[in-house]
């Protein structure tokens, strides 16, 4: 039989409400019986539940992770790894993290996950870019919400970023660095935070050399198909280019596809540089060349900020950069 939070009372000879007091920490507990209590766990190899912590913390334990439909990819898992960062860390801090998707176009006449309208979790996670609407409904819960790799303009949320400015900087820099002066930059969907602000990297690095910064868009969406059409109609528009900066790897892979089937070589005529470093990069040829997105990482530093809200009320909201790293592979090289 598994020991209960009783077995111990009973061995302390305190109520079962000041056990979970002392599972708790709570300071009104006396020296002499926390002892008491903490000996007697000790001594029946007992682990509290989580209804023994919440008989005094009022918790659930759960802490929900919401993501878009779009965003939950088996091809391009860069969301489901921030995912398995919290759930490394929530071991540690003994929470449980609940996965659940939402539709792309969320309304009001979408239903909210369950685990929010039935009040089972302590506070929200929020991956990528989800609608206003859906943060609206939250926000009416009065729940703490983390966001990673996404914050809204008018937002006052705890968040989590890879550091784009620097990583669009480096990126860049390196295809300077290579000998190029005809660098586009190919994107999609410039309101994502992350995506305008490895622009501003990119385009800080050409100031500081003195060249002219050149973007192209097609579409809203960041995927390869979007990359294949803007690597078109770059091309159309601009015939020197020797170099494009992509602002993910999806894009990236959709330009060497439309580079490949032009015939057009890479990187002896075009290099290109992407940003995550997803694990399809190394299946490709050349292999991509990339800043490196710690994704675990951020959903370690996630699920701390969302810890560190729930045990102190008076937390303020903080944004937490983690750093990116640069990968050089085969498709970019020196140019004479």
């Amino acid at each position: 039989m598994p020991v209960t939070i009783k077995d111990v009372a009973k061995k302390a000879n305190v109520s079962s409400a000041t056990v979970s007091l002392v599972v708790n920490k709570n300071t009104r507990i006396s020296e002499e019986t926390r002892a008491r209590v903490l000996k007697a766990i000790k001594d029946l190899n007992y682990y509290p539940s989580r209804s023994a912590i919440g008989l005094v913390s009022k918790q659930s334990g759960n802490i929900g992770f919401i993501l878009t439909e779009d965003h939950f990819s088996r091809s391009e898992p860069f969301y489901t790894k921030i995912f398995i960062g919290t759930e490394f860390q929530a071991r540690n801090d003994h929470y449980y993290v609940l996965l659940t998707t939402t539709p792309n176009t969320f309304n009001k006449c979408d239903p909210l996950p369950r685990f929010v309208l039935e009040r089972n979790v302590d506070g929200v996670i929020l991956a990528g870019r989800v609608p206003k609407k859906l943060i609206e409904c939250i926000e009416e819960y009065e729940l703490p919400i983390v966001f990673v790799d996404y914050y809204p303009v008018n937002g006052n949320h705890s968040v989590v970023m890879s550091d784009n400015i620097s990583g669009g900087l480096r990126a860049t820099q390196h295809l300077i660095e290579c000998g190029h002066r005809s660098i586009a930059f190919i994107y999609s969907d410039m309101q994502h935070p992350s995506i305008s602000e490895r622009f501003q990297g990119y385009r800080m690095a050409l100031e500081k050399f003195g060249l002219i910064p050149f973007s192209v868009t097609d579409g809203q969406s960041t995927d390869r198909i979007s990359g294949y059409k803007a690597a078109k109609k770059l091309l159309s528009q601009k015939n020197n280019v020797t170099a494009i900066f992509a602002c993910n790897d999806a894009m990236a892979i959709g330009v060497l596809q439309y580079l490949r089937e032009k015939h057009i070589q890479v990187p002896k005529q075009i290099s290109i540089v992407g940003f995550d470093d997803v694990d399809a990069d190394l299946s490709i040829d050349p292999p991509l060349t990339t800043m490196r997105v710690n994704k675990e990482e951020m959903g370690i530093q996630t699920l701390r900020l969302m810890v560190e809200m729930l045990q102190n009320e008076t937390t303020k909201p903080r944004k937490v950069l983690v750093p990116v790293e640069l990968i050089i592979r085969g498709s970019t090289c020196r140019i004479k």
